[in-house]
């Protein structure tokens, strides 16, 4: 796969770099370092999202390297560009984005997430590793490039978000061998730490005290639901990414097998995160309603409203956890 990557990279002269939307760590943090595996190959590069960077990743982009799409400005650079898209396989996934795809010279898709049985878009899907920045700075290092502090320190980020701090079940020792390479770079561990979880709002922290007081079990206890609607984000004076860790609390419980966190966005919309021990593939759940993620870690868009969402997700994971 890395010979094919690589051949992908040679044919073409110019590049464009997207990731999910929204964008978090691990997407940016492949970005910034494809970003520099394109420059050391003589490439040009923009890197294009959906949306703006959340304000909890900002520091990952120093250099402000990452641009928010514009239909206008943007459109008819795809046409003299290949595009790689990160950390999600799946066209739906990157927002507007999505409609400049048949314009592009080409497409390869570099990620780590369980591929979608519908999918079409191939490239390098590697779901054994525990992040996409992994594989990049794998790369990074199979091509003998050494990647500045920035850089590194944004690799570094992905991986330990996406692999909460080396806890989940998908790490290996390929981790700690990447956040090595990192860390020998310059990146200070404790720094990505304070800037990740001891650097939120008053907001945030008011937020996780209204989500956690909606929290309720089934299925005997092993299945925990949480709830945040848009009232709640004004009332906190908080942001929609401020949720985000939200999901893993009732997960200290020893009974607690499932988490379950339905969000809704300021704009109404209805997202679910899903988060398992791994007796349960919640990946598997979340490409029952057009999502997707890892066997402990997933989520999906809902088009129905909170209630109804709620209802045919838990009644999903009730199911799958009757036939274990």
């Amino acid at each position: 796969m890395l010979d094919q990557l690589l051949a992908f990279i040679d044919k073409y002269r110019s590049f464009i770099l997207t990731t999910h939307d929204p964008a978090d760590a691990d997407g940016l943090g492949a970005e910034m370092v494809f970003a520099a595996i394109l420059k050391f190959r003589k490439k040009k590069v923009r890197i294009i999202n959906a949306g703006p960077i959340p304000d909890l990743f900002v520091f990952m982009d120093p250099k402000r390297l990452v641009e928010q799409w514009n239909e206008d400005t943007h459109s008819a650079l795809f046409e003299k560009s290949a595009l790689l898209m990160l950390d999600t396989s799946d066209e739906y996934n990157i927002g507007p984005v999505r409609s400049v795809i048949p314009r592009a010279r080409d497409i390869f898709v570099v990620d780590h997430h369980e591929p979608k049985p519908l999918s079409t878009l191939g490239g390098l899907i590697d779901s054994g590793a525990a992040a996409t920045c992994e594989l990049a700075v794998e790369i990074a290092g199979a091509i003998s490039l050494t990647l500045d502090v920035n850089t590194a320190r944004a690799a570094y980020t992905g991986l330990v978000y996406d692999t909460g701090f080396f806890a989940y079940s998908k790490t290996t020792l390929r981790t700690f061998t990447a956040a090595r390479a990192l860390v020998e770079r310059g990146v200070v561990p404790y720094d990505v730490y304070h800037r990740l979880n001891e650097n939120a709002s008053t907001g945030a922290l008011l937020l996780q005290k209204q989500v956690i007081s909606t929290l309720e079990l089934h299925a005997g206890g092993t299945v925990a639901v949480q709830v945040m609607r848009k009232e709640d984000l004004a009332a906190a004076g908080a942001h929609f990414e401020d949720a985000e860790g939200f999901i893993n609390i009732p997960l200290y419980a020893r009974e607690v097998t499932v988490s379950i966190l339905i969000k809704e966005n300021p704009e109404g919309k209805v997202r679910c995160s899903l988060r398992s021990k791994g007796r349960v593939n919640v990946s598997k759940i979340a490409q029952t309603f057009g999502g997707g993620g890892h066997v402990s870690a997933a989520g999906f868009r809902s088009d129905k409203n909170i209630e109804e969402t709620l209802k045919a997700v838990i009644e999903s994971v009730e199911t799958h956890l009757d036939s274990l």
